[in-house]
């Protein structure tokens, strides 16, 4: 809501500055956006009389003024503007003086423009005719009559005067954010109201009388309500209408409220508008077939052309103003073309109505288009402003001599709307507040909102005016109270309780995934959930692949984020090729996300939601097993140990001799009793050269995904004591003669098999390949450790489980030790 302070000084008395008021107002609960000083600008502009026009002697389009300025000699100002006439009053930039800006056709310049005198083909000219545009007002505010060349003012003024005080336009702009529940203070009187009970000052309300009326109303229209979509619609008539320009006080208004002035006629219903809240039409009675309004829904399919020349099809839920034979206008949002007020129109009705708020929000959405009056009805009015609304109509009427009010008014309202009473407690509000007001000064808060207290005692009966329709339970007149008291002198406290602030195991679980990541020197990453399809098909995976099943966004912003992202995998390979396009020589960097799934087999179900976690790596010092090495570190502080990779040859994504899938075995309570079971994990590798030429990454990359809520499910966070060993290890070095083919998981997994609980770990620690080994060969050397808790072990110990582990290893995978 734009407020202008120098007019809201017609409704209270402000006597602070600007600034102070803003600030207090936000105190009370007035929460605020912008603050814009106006005329602050203009210096040295004056007002000016034009006495003379001569042509300039070198120049066509060019004419030579002379000016009284209030100066002893006339003031000569060369000027190209086409609507100036002798005897025209014009504000005039004197030599020196400095004005807001823009000049015609040049950008705005902070700080405003300096005016300096000079010469216009060869003529002096001191000065400059300043337009609307040239003194800082914007091109929608500008009024029809002043759209083009200089200003003209209205009437005559005292030459040489200030410009900006003469026409009052030095005043404070300010935009108020309103929220939905407050719709009274979308208007000058409801701000007037919150400012008066914030300054303790009294509330003038506009006046609304008329002097002298002619005729009845009935002699003039009917009105028929036929829908339960308006809760009031009252009508007026005046006839006599004169239209012109409206006098410089109402235009200063509407201009400093960001309207532009059209006519007498209009700019009063837009004032009105603007002083109470309540939307304002006027027809044209001469286009009311039958000198009848009825209002009704449309009829489904029909036509209608709305006063901006648009042609619409209208539905049967929309409801409508219509005459006895046609649709006039669209309730509550827009009049039609066919009723619209002209030059030549003499007499006109005025509607000033009430239509429920779901019914023009609907139809306002439904038309795509969303104008001040369906903005302010959207927000549900007070339907008792109608008939107080219509009459401040007519009053200015009178006032300005725009037209005669003929005297009545059609007021159908079969149900009127009351006032509600909300019981509040002064001991309720002291104890929610934190303060210790007494009875009394509760009362003087409530009623300076113009709220009637009834009750005795401890109890306060509040009855709000009809304006005020969130006042509707007891919590909502402690917020009342609370605010005029003042929000910043309410007492500070710390909540009480006894609840501690805890995470969730889940969470514990990705941050302590998080700290080890970092751990590693890896940086964490966030990437868009909002993805391309196009994006699947980069990192090459099958078509039928599960991670196709989109979910699909119903209005997306554009085809790059036009579903939802399966796999964390393609974001990460974006950024990597982002950071190698701008030459990081490596980089190691990780994301947990979240990740969503179509649920194919019942699509009315909700879509499958999972973490997964992605890591992405490449430089010189990155290879296939330092991401392994980084997976290997990351689940065993996650508590988990028993790891397997299981080389994998399908997956698009990676390298066919270079990726493995990663899978966990744990025991699993079943019905059976506990069982070993197996749980995929994810899958890493080298990712395949044509999906790292896709995403511009040219050297050797690598990545991994891991199911993070597998990864959650296995995870075993709790640490076991165990005490440091009493009794000396002993270690055995076997070199195995192996095929190409054979995997060090497969070796390991026979040997921990076979070499019981005496085995404490087995270790990789050289593969060779060369003249002693023969082609499709590689000998595998392993460091056994062993040791028992209990006792030194011997030879012969040690001797009886390793023999079994060798044996174990020729049958099952018919490995023998190599041959020194």
């Amino acid at each position: 809501m734009i407020v202008s302070l120098e007019w809201l000084k017609d409704y209270t008395e402000v006597n602070v500055s600007p600034e102070e008021f803003c600030e207090r107002m936000i105190m009370s609960g007035s929460n605020l956006e912008t603050m814009e000083m106006v005329g602050e600008e203009m210096s040295s502009v004056v007002v000016g009389k034009i006495v003379k026009i001569e042509k300039h002697p070198d120049a066509d389009k060019l004419v030579v003024c002379q000016l009284d300025c209030g100066q002893e000699e006339p003031v000569q100002i060369v000027t190209g503007a086409t609507n100036v006439f002798e005897g025209a009053y014009v504000p005039v930039a004197l030599h020196g003086s400095r004005i807001p800006g823009p000049l015609h056709g040049q950008p705005k310049v902070e700080g405003g423009v300096t005016i300096n005198k000079g010469e216009l083909r060869g003529v002096e000219s001191n000065g400059m005719l300043c337009s609307f545009g040239e003194l800082g007002f914007e091109d929608k505010v500008v009024p029809v009559t002043q759209r083009d060349g200089i200003w003209i003012l209205e009437k005559e003024y005292p030459v040489g005067t200030d410009f900006a005080e003469t026409m009052e336009l030095k005043d404070a702009i300010i935009d108020f954010e309103i929220t939905p529940n407050r719709p009274d203070c979308l208007s000058m009187v409801g701000m007037a109201r919150e400012a008066a009970a914030t300054f303790g000052t009294e509330l003038h309300h506009p006046e609304t009388k008329c002097e002298k009326e002619e005729g009845d109303v009935n002699d003039y229209i009917s009105v028929e309500v036929k829908s339960d979509l308006c809760k009031r619609y009252t009508a007026r008539v005046i006839k006599d209408v004169k239209f012109e320009q409206s006098p410089w006080w109402l235009q200063r208004r509407l201009i400093h409220a960001g309207m532009r002035p059209i006519n007498n006629i209009v700019d009063i219903t837009n004032f009105v508008m603007l002083e109470y809240g309540q939307p304002l039409h006027a027809f044209d009675i001469n286009s009311v077939a039958g000198a009848k309004i009825i209002v009704d829904v449309a009829q489904e399919g029909e036509k209608f052309t709305t006063l901006d020349g648009t042609e619409r099809t209208l539905d049967d839920q929309m409801l409508m103003i219509k005459d006895a034979e046609k649709s006039i206008g669209i309730a509550g949002v827009m009049g039609g073309l066919n009723s619209e007020i002209e030059e030549t129109t003499k007499t006109v009705i005025l509607e000033s109505a009430n239509f429920l708020g779901n019914s023009v929000r609907t139809t306002a959405k439904r038309l795509v288009l969303r104008t001040e009056a369906s903005a302010r009805y959207e927000k549900v009015i007070d339907p008792n402003l109608c008939r107080e609304a219509s009459d401040r109509f007519c009053h200015l009427v009178e006032l300005i001599g725009a037209g005669t009010v003929v005297g009545g008014c059609i007021d159908i309202y079969p149900n009127p709307e009351e006032a509600k009473t909300v019981r509040a407690r002064v001991s309720r509000i002291n104890n929610v507040l934190g303060i210790e007001l007494t009875r009394q000064q509760m009362v003087d808060y409530l009623t300076s909102l113009e709220m009637k207290v009834e009750g005795e005692g401890d109890e306060m009966l509040v009855t709000a005016p009809t304006v005020r329709q969130d006042m509707e339970i007891e919590e909502d007149v402690i917020e009342e109270i609370a605010r005029l008291y003042g929000y910043d002198n309410l007492p500070v406290t710390i909540p009480k309780g006894n609840n501690e602030a805890s995470q969730t195991y889940e969470r514990d679980i990705k941050d302590l995934a998080r700290e080890t990541m970092c751990a590693m020197g890896a940086n964490e990453i966030q990437t868009y959930s909002f993805v391309s399809p196009k994006e699947i098909d980069k990192v090459r995976i099958a078509e039928d692949s599960w991670e196709r099943a989109f979910v699909k966004i119903l209005n997306p912003l554009g085809e790059d984020t036009s579903v939802m992202r399966t796999i964390l995998t393609p974001q990460m390979l974006e950024v990597m090729g982002r950071n190698f396009s701008r030459n990081l020589e490596s980089m190691r960097a990780f994301e947990i996300g979240n990740t969503f799934m179509d649920n194919v087999l019942n699509p009315k179900a909700l879509p499958y939601e999972s973490d997964n976690l992605c890591i992405g790596m490449y430089g010189k010092e990155e290879d296939f097993f330092t991401l392994k090495g980084v997976v290997v570190e990351l689940l065993n502080k996650l508590g988990i140990r028993d790891i397997q990779f299981i080389p994998e040859t399908e997956y698009g994504v990676y390298h066919p001799g270079r990726c493995a899938r990663i899978v966990a075995t744990h025991m699993a309570e079943l019905e059976n009793g506990p069982m070993e079971e197996e749980v995929e994990l994810g899958i890493m590798g080298e990712v395949h050269p044509e999906v790292a030429d896709a995403y511009g990454i040219g050297t050797r990359c690598y990545t991994c995904e891991l199911m993070f809520e597998n990864v959650t499910e296995l995870a075993n966070t709790t640490k076991v004591y165990t005490q440091l060993p009493k009794y000396p290890a002993m270690v055995r070095d076997i070199a195995l003669l192996a095929d190409e083919e054979m995997t060090v998981g497969q070796i390991e997994a026979v040997i921990t098999e076979a070499a019981t609980e005496l085995l404490r770990s087995v270790k990789l620690f050289d593969i060779y390949r060369g003249k002693q080994v023969e082609e499709g060969k590689k000998s595998m050397a392993f460091s056994l450790t062993y040791r028992a808790a209990d006792r030194t072990l011997t030879d012969e110990d040690v001797q009886a489980v390793h023999g079994k582990v060798l044996e174990a290893l020729k049958e099952k995978l018919g490995l023998t030790l190599r041959e020194m």
